[in-house]
């Protein structure tokens, strides 16, 4: 389950790779597009207004995060959809796809892009993000953390899993696809505020499956034990400073544009 208000604890931080993705798209006429893993709606509600003519999807598997998007205003162009972002058809062939720290959660990126370069009208655009930061110190402390005890046994089989392959695989692959791709990769120095924070930030996002399984298992006891041990480990790793907790992340993106058929 994922928990909006958790999520968007951070908002700002977790919205500047989606504005910079947006704004490397080209130019042109749009008038069918998606926002594949929207969440809480809050960046999918500005695509109307930089494509005016187009009808907009907002589509994502949690239903906690569509509750969260239909709350917001409603535009009569922006449709929200609880669906598999891998399995997804829409009602129509698009002309640009938006994915934003979503598609890594998705395995098989082969079959996924192929299905995804298929939904794109000629000359269509895809354009995702995803975190690759998963060497960072926060994912390496969090792995070996569930991997011992007492939290090993209990944690088996609950541990992130997230697919992303090297920016020359994407490049490749979307090539072979029939499509002309940029690739780039980008640290964000994200200075963080409040206590402890990079836990915070892992809460939202890495740590979901850990602390649902901890809660199936031993309750918010367990959940909570487990905080303190992983949260230590983090503030030692992440010292916070006078103007808040230097917390470095790298994202890949590419920006892949469907050949004249």
């Amino acid at each position: 389950m994922w928990d909006p208000q958790q999520y968007q604890r951070f908002q700002k931080e977790r919205a500047q790779p989606f504005l910079d993705l947006v704004n490397r798209l080209p130019d042109g006429e749009v008038t069918a597009a998606a926002d594949l893993g929207c969440g809480p709606g809050t960046l999918t509600v500005t695509l109307p207004a930089r494509w005016p003519h187009a009808t907009v999807w907002g589509v994502d598997n949690s239903p906690q995060m569509l509750t969260a998007a239909r709350a917001l205003p409603a535009q009569t162009r922006l449709h929200f959809v609880e669906a598999d972002i891998a399995e997804w058809f829409p009602p129509q062939r698009l002309d640009r796809i938006i994915s934003n720290a979503a598609l890594h959660w998705v395995p098989e990126h082969q079959a996924v892009l192929q299905h995804l370069v298929s939904l794109l009208t000629p000359r269509g655009v895809l354009a995702v993000q995803m975190p690759n930061n998963h060497a960072e110190a926060a994912h390496r402390m969090l792995r070996e953390s569930t991997q011992q005890e007492p939290w090993g046994s209990l944690l088996a089989g609950a541990e992130e899993r997230f697919t992303i392959q090297t920016p020359h695989w994407y490049a490749q692959t979307l090539h072979s696809l029939g499509c002309t791709v940029q690739v780039w990769e980008t640290i964000y120095y994200h200075l963080l505020s409040g206590e402890n924070a990079v836990l915070e930030w892992m809460k939202g996002t890495a740590l979901r499956p850990t602390l649902a399984r901890l809660g199936q298992r031993l309750g918010r006891d367990g959940q909570t034990a487990f905080l303190a041990m992983y949260g230590q480990k983090l503030a030692q790793a992440y010292p916070a400073g006078p103007n808040g907790t230097l917390f470095p992340f790298r994202r890949l993106f590419f920006i892949a544009q469907r050949n004249e058929p």
